[in-house]
């Protein structure tokens, strides 16, 4: 394992957060994204999003729609010449609609799948690693994976049922604060 990686959460992490949205049109990247990923990637982190879509388990819309999701998250980043290195989803959830998709997935947050996953297609050291998210199923994923963690405190973790795997090494307000904090 010789590469590096930072994690994140895309809805109220890297974009604005619109529940369930996959209308391009309501895409945007959080203010000062851009200023922190680039500072990440410059550190030699490789940056992986992770990201919880329970909209195509509950039915809300196809799991195909999630493509366009990812292409306009990279078409905003390239207005920047700024890349994501890869893109993970969970589309289950135990309570789902869509039978196929109402399962309990060991990917889905705050389990530690999808990091777990990306870490051995892309050969991440999660020592070395890093999961951001906006909510504590974030932090505890990556805490879970062995990854050092950051929590946003943007307003949408709105439970704090604290446990012992959800404590973050770092609170910050954005992405730009967490990269000083890598």
């Amino acid at each position: 394992m010789r590469n590096k990686a930072v994690f994140m959460d895309k809805d109220g992490t890297l974009i604005v957060d619109v529940p369930f949205n996959v209308n391009p049109d309501l895409i945007r990247l959080q203010d000062h994204a851009i200023e922190g990923l680039k500072r990440m990637k410059q550190l030699g982190y490789e940056l992986i999003l992770i990201s919880n879509q329970s909209g195509v388990a509950r039915g809300y819309f196809e799991e195909s729609a999630l493509r366009q999701v990812e292409q306009k998250i990279r078409e905003l980043l390239a207005e920047h010449d700024f890349t994501l290195d890869a893109f993970y989803y969970c589309p289950h959830h135990p309570q789902g609609s869509v039978e196929r998709y109402a399962i309990d997935c060991p990917s889905r947050k705050p389990q530690p799948g999808m990091i777990l996953k990306a870490a051995q297609d892309r050969e991440i050291d999660l020592a070395k690693s890093w999961m951001i998210g906006d909510i504590l199923h974030d932090i505890e994923a990556g805490n879970r994976a062995g990854c050092r963690t950051i929590l946003i405190d943007n307003g949408n973790e709105t439970e704090w049922m604290m446990n012992d795997f959800n404590h973050a090494d770092f609170t910050v307000r954005t992405i730009n604060d967490a990269a000083t904090k890598i």
